[in-house]
């Protein structure tokens, strides 16, 4: 080992404080996905900060039937956005809908977290029931639209299924709250105020999605028109 290999550990440890830490959450993410999601994820991150990103505001077309909620673990943001969606388009007497949630790493059976099933109760929804699921390619060759609740997710989702790119969206581009950007952080670390506030921007997002697919000439009673599916910006 020569003189140089052991001041290397040495630089490191003395640059360490010097870079900030979002850098260091970052490197860790882009490390955690892996060289192509890795990559994908930092693309994002840099268009969406450099506020050139189209492609993460694109909107579901109305023509979409078949709606698939994707998360980290499918126990806490995207069973709650399945539960959420479905309670929306009942009452706003949308038909022909198929609804689902799955998990980019989920362990199958697993029960939603307990901080989602308090918070999903306060409001008036039953997350007991729910066991989570692992996404497979059957589930998203299926979807008309698939939904990513942060760039982690749409990074891995575009790097497993590349051929369904254009089916790929973002949850909160629906949001409605001043400065809510076009993701949806995972609660899972924080407390239950967290899992609120998370489950506050998912009923935003999911009522102004429901409420875009209101005049589908299906659901005016008129033919319905040939499904389409929209182009990557």
């Amino acid at each position: 080992m020569t003189a140089d290999d052991n001041r290397k550990p040495l630089l490191k440890r003395a640059l360490r404080p010097l870079i900030p830490q979002r850098l260091l959450s970052e490197r860790a993410i882009i490390h955690r996905l892996g060289p192509r999601a890795g990559r994908a994820y930092l693309k994002l991150r840099i268009l969406e900060t450099a506020g050139i990103s189209a492609s993460n505001r694109r909107r579901v077309p109305q023509s979409a039937r078949s709606f698939l909620f994707i998360c980290y673990g499918n126990i806490m943001r995207s069973p709650m956005a399945e539960l959420m969606f479905k309670r929306t388009i009942k009452q706003l007497g949308i038909e022909g809908v198929q609804v689902n949630s799955a998990g980019l790493h989920a362990s199958p059976g697993t029960e939603a977290h307990p901080r989602a099933q308090i918070a999903a109760s306060e409001l008036g929804l039953p997350l007991e029931g729910h066991r989570s699921q692992l996404l497979t390619a059957a589930m998203a060759e299926e979807a008309d639209a698939i939904f990513a609740m942060d760039f982690q997710n749409k990074a891995e989702l575009l790097s497993l299924f590349p051929q369904a790119e254009r089916k790929i969206f973002m949850l909160g581009t629906y949001a409605t709250e001043p400065g809510q950007g076009c993701e949806i952080p995972d609660p899972f670390f924080g407390d239950q105020d967290e899992a609120r506030r998370c489950y506050r921007v998912l009923q935003a997002c999911i009522d102004n999605l429901a409420k875009s697919l209101r005049t589908h000439p299906q659901n005016a009673g008129e033919a319905p028109s040939p499904q389409v599916v929209s182009t990557q910006v």
